[in-house]
């Protein structure tokens, strides 16, 4: 598949991971139709803050009785969280893997594996996106 934003897989420096147009890839991970849809059922504006990570968090999880939808939905909280990551704590980018799976690599080189943490979140609400937030922009 040929897509341009994501770049060419590069495999000098360790595990092949593909770089991508940072600016293409944010807009595309940050979507999160799913989410941005539920969340506007129940009230909840995303406005890519942490204060909208909170909100998420005081929302009743009607998703969990659908388990055509808890894992979709589970996917863009967890994209929905490094979105705000990206947006807000300095030197936070996405980065693709080569397994295809994005995580957010902070200034420091840490990734934080955003999309299976949104997973728990969605199944079971813990931990919050809000607590995982302040734990991942803290390092």
């Amino acid at each position: 598949m040929n897509i341009p934003f994501l770049g060419h897989r590069h495999k000098k420096n360790g595990p092949a991971v593909l770089f991508a147009d940072p600016a293409s890839v944010a807009a595309l991970l940050s979507e999160c139709e799913l989410l941005r849809s539920q969340a506007a059922q129940a009230g909840v504006r995303l406005d890519d803050t942490p204060a909208s990570l909170e909100a998420l968090d005081q929302m009743v999880p009607r998703w969990r009785d659908d388990p055509e939808t808890l894992p979709w939905l589970g996917n863009d909280a967890g994209l929905y969280l490094g979105t705000v990551l990206v947006r807000t704590v300095p030197g936070a980018v996405w980065v693709i893997r080569a397994d295809g799976e994005p995580v957010v690599r902070l200034a420091s080189g840490r990734e934080a594996e955003v999309v299976p943490a949104g997973q728990e979140w969605a199944a079971s609400g813990v931990p919050e996106l809000s607590q995982l937030y302040a734990e991942i922009a803290e390092s």
